[in-house]
């Protein structure tokens, strides 16, 4: 049996998804005034769950569409509304893993489409982070060279590096915020069960604007995109479509209850703690571990903490992972009608991964039926 390990190259790679981690956290506790400390907590126990129950660099992460509706409406949006849409797709998830429906599904997407999201996902990745990078040009050059020039070595680990360099860049752009963290302290509060509640508006609000539009995403990116990626990474561990939905399931079933936000995995994330050295799943128990000891030690001041990585390092993190993902896609073999099913499907996903997924699909078919020849 493969064992984790929680080696150097683990604990750098475990930092690998922080470009994405970092900014919904900070707009879910800013923006729609939700306590921290349900929210680390629910990510530190199911990153440490993923890693033991997968043993590869399996990620968890929040909700893109819910999280993005959520803090782009936040005056109409309550934290009861979003934890209705974490039950009803945790609901959805289990109950579409365990009756087999994901086996046919899985049948019918074709492996140049699953690239296709793959490659758009990480071409998205990059451009998010070069927008993240725009905050401070000459910086981001600095984190790139390093970046580049670190992603070997056995000895510095380029995660480790650009960590330092992003926390020494706040210090001294804000000086303040050194005086800040040195009256941090630990106070220890632990996670209370709490029943939910909603208003009919709330869920309603929170299935048709916040769960239903996430579902497309869900299914192309954290079901099939990341099992696909977890099988041509680690191919002595695989796992199944069926896998990934049902303890996607779980995840959000279970984090509304103790005020979590939806979670689910990500291509993109896995292909972050793999760019930066993580090879099991040591890598996400150890970030888990950390989110949990911040959440209930340093809850009050997590803002704060966050805040110490300069913005422009975290959108070197999420370039790299893109880099890193888009890379994945490479066949020097591949046919021209394949080809052209990927780079199509590649375009929309861009745009949006469900819309990626379906026009796949569809040019797909009507290759199939020769209804159109390529040029």
């Amino acid at each position: 049996m493969i064992k984790n390990r929680f080696g150097r190259s683990e604990w750098a790679g475990a930092f690998g998804d922080l470009g994405v981690l970092i900014p919904f956290v900070v707009g879910y506790i800013s923006i729609t005034k939700m306590d921290p400390l349900g929210i680390l907590i629910a990510f530190g126990v199911f990153l440490i769950a993923a890693g033991l129950y997968y043993r590869t660099p399996f990620p968890v992460q929040p909700m893109k569409i819910i999280g993005g509706a959520a803090l782009t409406q936040a005056t109409i949006i309550t934290p009861n509304a979003i934890w209705s849409a974490g039950l009803f797709t945790g609901t959805f998830w289990l109950l579409i893993g365990l009756s087999g429906t994901l086996t046919y599904i899985s049948k019918i997407v074709s492996k140049p489409i699953i690239r296709g999201i793959v490659f758009g996902l990480g071409i998205s990745f990059m451009l998010n982070g070069l927008n993240m990078m725009r905050t401070d040009i000459l910086i981001a050059a600095i984190a790139l060279v390093a970046t580049l020039l670190l992603l070997e070595n056995r000895y510095i680990p380029a995660m480790f590096a650009l960590l330092i360099l992003g926390v020494a860049v706040t210090l001294i752009q804000n000086p303040n915020l050194g005086q800040e963290l040195l009256s941090v302290r630990p106070h220890l509060r632990l996670p209370e069960f709490s029943l939910i509640m909603p208003t009919w508006n709330e869920l309603a609000t929170g299935i048709f604007i916040l769960a239903l539009p996430q579902i497309p995403l869900s299914l192309g990116n954290a079901v099939i995109a990341v099992t696909a990626e977890n099988n041509r990474l680690f191919p002595e561990r695989p796992v199944t479509e069926k896998q990934t939905a049902v303890f996607q399931g779980i995840m959000n079933i279970l984090v509304p209850f103790y005020g979590g936000i939806p979670m689910c995995h990500g291509a993109g994330g896995m292909a972050a703690h793999v760019r930066f050295g993580a090879r099991t799943g040591g890598a996400v128990v150890i970030l888990g571990a950390c989110l949990l000891v911040l959440g209930l030690l340093f809850s009050s001041s997590v803002l704060l903490l966050f805040s110490m990585i300069h913005l422009c390092v975290l959108g070197v993190m999420m370039f790299f992972a893109g880099l890193e993902l888009a890379m994945s896609v490479h066949d020097a073999d591949i046919e021209r009608k394949d080809f052209f099913v990927l780079l199509i499907t590649a375009g929309f996903s861009l745009w949006n991964v469900a819309a990626g997924l379906l026009v796949g699909l569809i040019v797909q078919e009507m290759i199939k039926r020769n209804l159109f020849k390529l040029w």
